[in-house]
């Protein structure tokens, strides 16, 4: 698959530095094993060296010595990471005694490599709920500036290649935020527009704001919602091009677009869209998967300042090694 290959190509061009804190999970430690002999990143793991080593000999994996593994019980770095949990917690509350405890915690270690610099982006999942993936995140590398609400894209790769960028399409939120207000609308909107560029390679995202409603043709709240989201997008991102409120239709097929929104740049040519909540963002990429024949790779979780990306429970070995590769094109979008 084109786009998939190129996602690769770009990881592999300028490796970064991903933690896999469940490393003796089967299937990331044989992702890893693959990452590592394509070259695709440099791998973190996070565990016991010589339980790490004795599964990977168990299951003939010959590359997992190239990667770093660090075990956060016996890690000089793990008394200098719980002062620091400490410190960026110490307004909740939190003690030593406390982040001595947490930092054991493979998920949060992960996550203090990258807040001091020495990774680039993290990925669980395959083990861990999407809430014990987040929460460590959340608490230690925060959100991007100017980003309140953390969101999941979704990149649509269609048979239709009259629609989208060549059949490809990036579609948000699908997966974290539930009822998003205005404002939370529009930073969904600007960070799948950065996640369109940043994996995707779409080098002009075209974002669509979706409603029910074209330019006025129907009333109600839940319209107006969406068109102040698009006002607030475009005053967060001015360069961005970004239109609504437009329904899929309009969005998709130039001659309804310029039917129903003469004038509209955006209208019969976006390439991302952004659903009104996560109940019909959700539905519909399932949906267009199901009926529709397409390939959905994702959620990318986005709006953390640097990627931390969350795995289904029911994953492929190459779901995660796909998934390294595209945590690392954002995390070279994020320096």
């Amino acid at each position: 698959m084109e786009i998939i290959e190129r996602i690769v190509e770009r990881a592999k061009g300028n490796r970064q530095r991903i933690v896999l804190p469940e490393a003796t999970e089967e299937r990331t430690l044989r992702a890893a094993d693959k990452v590592l002999a394509d070259g695709v990143a440099d791998i973190i793991l996070i565990g016991s060296p010589e339980e790490i080593s004795r599964l990977a000999e168990a299951w003939g994996l010959t590359h997992i010595g190239k990667a770093t593994i660090v075990n956060p019980l016996d890690s000089p770095k793990s008394e200098e990471y719980a002062a620091l949990l400490a410190e960026l917690r110490k307004n909740k509350g939190m003690t030593i005694e406390q982040a001595r405890e947490l930092v054991k915690n493979p998920l949060y270690y992960g996550c203090m490599i990258i807040k001091t610099g020495d990774a680039d982006g993290q990925i669980s999942g395959a083990l861990s709920t999407t809430a014990e993936t987040l929460r460590p995140a959340l608490q230690i590398i925060k959100t991007k500036p100017g980003i309140t609400c953390v969101s999941g894209a979704m990149l649509l790769i269609t048979q239709q290649p009259q629609y989208g960028e060549n059949g490809v399409l990036v579609v948000g939120d699908v997966a974290v935020t539930p009822v998003p207000d205005a404002d939370q609308l529009a930073q969904i909107a600007v960070c799948t527009a950065d996640t369109a560029r940043a994996v995707a390679g779409i080098d002009n995202p075209r974002v669509a704001m979706l409603s029910f409603s074209t330019k006025g043709s129907a009333q109600h709240e839940v319209v107006d919602k969406v068109v102040e989201a698009t006002r607030l997008a475009k005053e967060r991102r001015p360069e961005l091009e970004i239109d609504g409120e437009l329904q899929a239709d309009a969005a998709l097929v130039p001659a309804i677009g310029e039917k129903k929104a003469p004038g509209s740049h955006i209208a019969g040519h976006a390439n991302v869209l952004i659903y009104p909540n996560l109940e019909v963002g959700n539905i519909s990429y399932k949906l267009v998967q199901r009926l529709g024949g397409a390939t959905a790779i994702g959620p990318v979780l986005q709006g953390i300042a640097k990627p931390v990306n969350d795995l289904s429970r029911g994953c492929s070995v190459e779901d995660i090694y796909y998934l390294v590769a595209i945590t690392a094109c954002q995390a070279m979008d994020a320096k």
